[in-house]
């Protein structure tokens, strides 16, 4: 067994005891594989070892390791999220190869993505990111205007409202992360009352999947834990 199957080994069990401590099965909680920066043959070695969710940040770098899977036979059936920050004149990119995409946060973005979403493919799954913590370095919009966005993204044609998408804050004070997943999980079963399509809470990475999965999440996004740190080079 290659080092990648063995992490993701260790991840899967690391959410099934999370899952029971706190009373809930672990098939509620999807992994997600963060894959950006990395090789294709990363991404080949977590696909052989079963894993079939990746998430991808960087619209050119996510295109092109897409189309070169998509030309080779026994990938079809990968589920391609964008989860990073999506500048408007990349969403091309994005709309017409991802199955999902977490880091929607504005009126245009939301337009941008339901005109250019290719007829012939299923409409693209789309979560609203909150900046839950408040830091001016993260993306994601306001509490505040959650359901606007949602009753846009609801009147779109080419998308389907799924969820919420949150990286709480970085810190070593539980209480605040608590609270800040705790007010996440508050408004995705408020948006969940209202929008039949919506059951994603996309949160919790490799650091805080334990809390995130104790506060609802539905899907953790884990990159190092799988993959490595890495590479900045």
């Amino acid at each position: 067994m290659n080092q990648i199957a063995q992490h993701l080994l260790q991840v899967k069990e690391r959410i099934v005891q999370a899952a029971q401590r706190v009373d809930r099965s672990a098939d509620q909680i999807q992994l997600l594989a963060v894959s950006k920066t990395k090789p294709l043959a990363d991404i080949q070695a977590a696909y052989a070892a079963g894993q079939r969710r990746f998430g991808e940040s960087y619209a050119q770098e996510a295109a092109h390791k897409i189309d070169t899977l998509r030309a080779q036979a026994g990938y079809a059936d990968i589920e391609w999220h964008f989860i990073g920050p999506l500048q408007s004149n990349k969403s091309r990119l994005v709309a017409m190869r991802f199955d999902w995409v977490q880091s929607v946060d504005r009126d245009k973005l939301i337009e941008r993505l339901n005109d250019q979403r290719p007829a012939e493919l299923p409409a693209l799954n789309v979560c609203l990111q909150i900046n839950i913590s408040g830091e001016s370095s993260k993306s994601g919009t306001s509490e505040q205007e959650i359901f606007r966005l949602a009753a846009l993204v609801a009147n779109c044609d080419r998308l389907v409202l799924r969820g919420l998408m949150a990286i709480p804050e970085h810190t070593s004070d539980e209480a605040v992360l608590a609270a800040q997943m705790r007010r996440m999980q508050t408004l995705f079963t408020e948006l969940a009352r209202q929008y039949p399509s919506v059951d994603t809470l996309s949160m919790g990475m490799t650091e805080d999947l334990e809390p995130a999965i104790a506060h609802g999440s539905t899907m953790v996004r884990v990159g190092t834990a799988i993959f490595g740190a890495r590479d900045y080079s």
